[in-house]
C-alpha cells in the first residue's frame, strides 16, 4: 500500500501563511492525482485543492482560490499546500489523499475515489 504523511500543520494569526506537505511512498508515474481535504467536526469532507500527476492540472475550491496553491516536487515524491491570508475559518484537519487508479475520479465530489489517505493535520488559525 501507499503511505502518505502529512506535515506543516500547526497554529497562525489570521492573515499568515502555512504550508503542509504531503510524502508519498508510491510510485509518482502510476499515480493519477493528489488532493488535499479538509474536515470540521460535525461536517463533510471538503476537497480544497488537487494536481493531476500526469499534466500538472491543479485545481482549487472557491473558498481558497487566490490564497492556497497546490504543487509538486516529483524528485521528492511530495505534493504542497501553500496557504496564504489565512482565516479562522480555515481551522481543521487537513488531509492528503491519491489515486493511483486511472479509472477513479478526481473529482472533489468524490473523496470516496481516493484510495489512499494520510493521518491528517491540524491547522488553526487565531
Amino acid at each position: 500500500d501507499v503511505q502518505l504523511v502529512e506535515s506543516g500543520g500547526g497554529l497562525v494569526q489570521a492573515g499568515g501563511s502555512l504550508r503542509l506537505s504531503c510524502q508519498a511512498s508510491g510510485s509518482t508515474y502510476s499515480r493519477k492525482c493528489m488532493g488535499w481535504f479538509r474536515q470540521a467536526p460535525g461536517k463533510e469532507r471538503e476537497g480544497v485543492a488537487r494536481l493531476e500527476t500526469g499534466t500538472g492540472t491543479t485545481y482549487l475550491a472557491d473558498s481558497v482560490k487566490g490564497r492556497f496553491t497546490i504543487s509538486q516536487d516529483n524528485a521528492k515524491n511530495t505534493v504542497y499546500l501553500q496557504m496564504n491570508s489565512l482565516k479562522p475559518e480555515d481551522t481543521t484537519m487537513y488531509y492528503c489523499a491519491a489515486i493511483y487508479d486511472s479509472r477513479r475520479s478526481c473529482a472533489f465530489s468524490s473523496p470516496f475515489e481516493y484510495q489512499f489517505w494520510g493521518q491528517g493535520t491540524q491547522v488553526t488559525v487565531s
